[in-house]
């Protein structure tokens, strides 16, 4: 293989990081299960682009994030080596890769989807670049902030197949929404010296410890009657109602171990990844345990 061939692969392997893909995957998930749970359907091909370019409108905010926080990133371990910080791509590609993405993906979501979506979609990309991305040098309500673009994807799905925002479009925010709490918060306090080193703002740098774990055990208490919404609202049935008892039942007891014993980074780090496949588990038995509809 050429030098050149090995400089074009690498570009747009660092291209392609900067769009964060296991984000992308999980929005790309998370979307589906939206699509899949409304009423109605779309066709297999606007279905794909609606799939294709909800994940580009989240990539294009990604790489935007990945530009304005590229001096910060470069000290925190899991960052570090991002293209930016380690200095293998000129900022400007990445700026406009992020501005040129956005602008393919918002118009064919509009047309793959309809106009809500697309501003839905919008309202995601301007919400995590402009408000959560600053915010989070200046206050640890950042995390709420930024817990609106992430939840977005599901009720995206949602309104692509029904335009419109109606409960059970709001329940899977909702449960998206609150889902981010106790996950961000796991995060904040096992990787506390490399958010305090990037200059970032956390809930265990400005409250402290016990007052992060009590937060994700409240936060996961507010979850799991979200959860249920969906079988009170004949999205799902028993199984799913069964499945989020359950799973959520084990979150509890995972923060509140954590919160009665005042349990440190190994912990946290254990919770963090239990949010992961509690989430998982979760929109697994909604789509399998999905109440048809006429």
């Amino acid at each position: 293989m050429s030098a050149r061939a090995v400089s074009l692969s690498s570009t747009a392997s660092d291209l392609v990081s900067l769009t964060k893909p296991s984000l992308s995957s999980l929005v790309i998930i998370t979307t589906a299960g939206g699509m899949w749970l409304a009423p109605g359907a779309l066709s297999p091909g606007r279905a794909l682009v609606t799939l294709l370019a909800t994940s580009g409108t989240v990539g294009a905010a990604n790489a935007l994030n990945c530009y304005l926080e590229r001096h910060s990133d470069q000290f925190m371990a899991r960052t570090r080596n991002r293209p930016l910080p380690a200095g293998r791509m000129d900022p400007a590609v990445a700026l406009w890769f992020g501005i040129s993405l956005a602008a393919v993906s918002l118009p064919a979501l509009a047309l793959g989807a309809n106009l809500l979506t697309a501003g839905l979609g919008l309202l995601a990309l301007l919400s995590y670049v402009l408000a959560y991305t600053p915010l989070k040098a200046r206050t640890s309500a950042a995390m709420l902030v930024g817990a609106v673009p992430g939840a977005l994807p599901p009720l995206m799905g949602w309104t692509a197949v029904t335009n419109v925002v109606d409960s059970g479009g709001f329940a899977l925010f909702a449960i998206l929404f609150l889902w981010q709490m106790p996950h961000f918060l796991a995060i904040a306090l096992f990787r506390k010296e490399e958010y305090a080193a990037a200059g970032l703002k956390s809930v265990p740098l400005e409250r402290g410890d016990e007052s992060s774990r009590a937060q994700l055990v409240l936060y996961v208490v507010a979850l799991v009657p979200m959860t249920l919404l969906p079988f009170q609202l004949n999205i799902a049935g028993v199984w799913y109602l069964a499945a989020a008892a359950g799973l959520g039942l084990a979150f509890l007891a995972m923060g509140a171990w954590g919160f009665f014993k005042q349990l440190g980074k190994p912990w946290a780090r254990q919770t963090f990844f239990y949010s992961l496949l509690y989430l998982t588990g979760l929109f697994a038995a909604l789509m399998l345990d999905r109440v048809p509809r006429g």
